[in-house]
């Protein structure tokens, strides 16, 4: 049975996620990232691919100042990737630690997030639909999730221009 995808005023799920920090493994819960903060995540199928890597985190790294403007304090990345792909991604392409890349190598938070889709037909198995959003203190405050009647991968409202568009409102 599929969860019903969040919404706005809705908390963000109780999880938690394996990272690789300094050469070794430690956990970081969704408490420490979204409590008493103001956060702008943004999600996406996978590392390394062809939008994500082109547009997507490449996007939002250049937004990071206008971002912060509004009252954003942290900006994360959130994919069904181990930490090792992600930390490699980043590295990659430059990103520094202002974006918080986070490794949902379970999917756990995905799934409780009603984001699941199954790629299986592109040999990617389970991954995160691609959306964006705003947290306050755990609350969902605002969501750009893709059209899920495109069963391609739309990119037309989870981009930082969407979400800079909200924020300077």
């Amino acid at each position: 049975m599929a969860i019903p995808e969040k919404t706005i005023g809705q908390r963000v799920p109780d999880t938690s996620f394996q990272i690789r920090r300094d050469g070794g493994w430690a956990t970081l819960t969704t408490s420490e990232i979204f409590s008493g903060k103001r956060v702008v995540v943004f999600a996406l199928p996978g590392a390394f691919t062809p939008t994500c890597s082109s547009t997507h985190l490449p996007g939002y790294a250049a937004g990071i100042e206008r971002l912060h403007d509004t009252g954003i304090e942290a900006i994360c990345c959130l994919s069904v990737n181990d930490s090792f792909v992600m930390n490699a991604w980043a590295e990659g392409l430059g990103i520094d630690d202002r974006i918080t890349m986070i490794p949902d190598g379970n999917a756990d938070f995905t799934r409780e997030m009603g984001m699941l889709v199954d790629k299986s037909h592109l040999g990617f198995g389970d991954r995160s639909w691609r959306y964006s959003m705003v947290v306050e203190d755990g609350v969902i405050t605002a969501l750009f999730s893709e059209d899920r009647a495109d069963l391609g991968d739309p990119f037309a409202v989870s981009d930082i221009e969407t979400m800079l568009h909200h924020l300077e409102e």
